[in-house]
């Protein structure tokens, strides 16, 4: 059964720090583009951040320098270190994987498929 799941939200004030974490089980990926999406209250779901399979990084324009996305591979997981955190970045945050040689860019839009989706985590933050 394959499954990602999300942990490691909550609520914390401005400025403060969260690390998720997404725990992939039940399929073994070579290839692969693995992130972070996120969705506010009234707004669009929007790509956050992306690692692939050979390590390589890409962020939104939004988090770039505030959020680190890294990968545990022993582990499965996939982990965004949120620093520095601001009201604007209350969400829920999705975790999400598509199988295969793959685009970072296009991962973090909407139009490009992924297979697989976890449940989903919230993060709060308070002014």
């Amino acid at each position: 059964q394959v499954q990602l799941v999300e942990s490691g939200g909550g609520s914390v004030q401005s400025g403060g720090s969260l690390r998720l974490s997404c725990a992939a089980s039940g399929f073994q990926l070579i290839y692969y583009c693995m992130g972070w999406f996120r969705q506010a209250p009234g707004k669009e779901r929007e790509g956050v951040a992306v690692i692939d399979s050979d390590g390589r990084l890409t962020y939104a324009h939004s988090v770039k320098g505030q959020f680190t996305i890294s990968q545990d591979n022993a582990k499965n997981t996939v982990y965004l270190q949120m620093d520095n955190l601001k009201p604007e970045d209350t969400a829920i945050y999705y975790c999400a994987v598509r199988n295969g040689v793959c685009s970072r860019d296009r991962f973090l839009t909407s139009e490009y498929e992924k297979n697989y989706w976890g449940q989903g985590t919230q993060v709060t933050v308070s002014s």
